[in-house]
């Protein structure tokens, strides 16, 4: 079958936050997003970014128009949310992001009313009704076809580097899992997700929608659910390994990366070079050691099976592509990322109020409504609890 790929300026960007309505006082999930969109639908009809629901009824999803820069589409991003405030500020509603709510549980949750998705909980059963997770996800234009396969490739080795750097999910239903992202794992239960097949160019993609829509597996190309797929109808790829990440300037950081990678690995095959590219079996230890010790990994970084600190690779890559940053106008989204590794990922910055507040995970959740509000920082909601 043929499969268009759409036209899209090179290196554009946009972005996907899916966010969490929780009560104000408790913490715990609303099913409120159904009353949010409707208020909403009218008032942002003409605006660049969108709202909409999403799987469960409890989440929102803010979605930025076609940015030319990290900003842009991150200033979208912002005014989205500003929107929102505006009808769940009245409602004593509070947004948060992470990968994972800490506490609630999935039989308590409503599934939105939407056929897509009754059909997705039908098949996936309890799988399915277990998708409390949030992530984000990052679109970068790329302007030739032939260009996806062999970047989805190369991408694939800074997998790693991605989840650990936006890992939020070490709590899962009330209980400390062990795992930095819980959520990474828990994703790629659903049969068409985890992490793409190693395909050499458009024309093994559209064999693979052949077989799988005569299968009956998949409607279309929106149903690739994989942590980095193509976008056809976008004319990007699109990033959706990523825990969702806890506050606005994190997003940017790492939306920064991932647009300053597509456009460096764009560049080497520009002159000519091949991009490089190391084993599926090397890709998946990764995937599960970025889940499970987030920045603390030690990952493998070559065919040859190169094994390095996670932390260590990553300022090295930085240092080698802050150039085409500078080139891309996303010089200060990029410097962010020493920000997240000085100081800790979500999950770290989680796991330190819980241990402090004595295990309480209200407490966790109270510190990720303040912090993706960009209210008090870590220090100062541990000073609060008298650490």
């Amino acid at each position: 079958m043929t499969v268009p790929f759409a036209t899209s300026a090179r290196s554009s960007v946009g972005l996907e936050w899916e966010l969490m309505l929780a009560d104000g006082e408790s913490g715990d999930l609303v099913p409120r997003a159904p009353e949010v969109i409707d208020v909403l639908e009218a008032a942002t009809a003409h605006e660049r970014y969108t709202i909409t629901g999403e799987l469960l009824t409890n989440t929102v999803e803010v979605t930025s128009g076609v940015g030319d820069t990290v900003a842009a589409a991150t200033d979208d991003i912002a005014d989205a949310i500003a929107a929102v405030r505006t009808v769940t500020n009245p409602m004593n509603v509070e947004l948060l992001c992470a990968g994972s709510h800490p506490f609630a549980q999935w039989y308590e949750q409503s599934v939105t009313d939407k056929s897509r998705y009754h059909k997705l909980i039908e098949r996936t059963q309890w799988w399915g009704r277990n998708m409390m997770i949030w992530g984000i996800h990052v679109h970068v234009g790329v302007e030739d076809v032939d260009k996806v396969f062999p970047i989805i490739n190369a991408l694939a080795i800074y997998l790693p580097h991605l989840q650990a750097l936006s890992a939020s999910s070490p709590f899962w239903a009330g209980d400390r899992t062990g795992y930095a992202s819980n959520r990474s794992l828990v994703f790629q239960q659903l049969p068409t997700a985890g992490l793409p097949w190693p395909l050499h160019g458009w024309s093994e993609f559209e064999s693979y929608m052949d077989d799988m829509i005569h299968t009956g597996v998949m409607v279309d190309a929106t149903e690739v659910r994989w942590d980095i797929r193509p976008a056809p109808r976008w004319g990007t790829i699109e990033v959706r390994a990523c825990d969702g990440m806890s506050t606005l300037p994190e997003l940017a950081a790492v939306a920064s990366l991932v647009q300053v990678l597509v456009e460096h690995f764009s560049r080497e095959l520009d002159e000519g070079r091949e991009l490089p590219w190391i084993q599926p079996w090397f890709v998946r230890e990764n995937k599960w050691r970025a889940a499970r010790y987030g920045l603390d990994a030690r990952i493998i970084v070559d065919r040859d099976g190169t094994q390095r600190p996670v932390r260590e690779h990553l300022r090295e890559t930085m240092a080698r592509i802050q150039g085409i940053a500078v080139d891309l106008k996303c010089a200060r989204e990029f410097a962010g990322l020493e920000t997240i590794l000085t100081q800790g990922a979500s999950y770290a910055r989680q796991t330190m109020v819980a241990d402090a507040a004595d295990g309480d995970l209200r407490e966790v959740v109270q510190h990720l409504i303040r912090e993706f509000r960009a209210g008090p920082t870590l220090r100062e909601h541990l000073a609060a609890l008298g650490h």
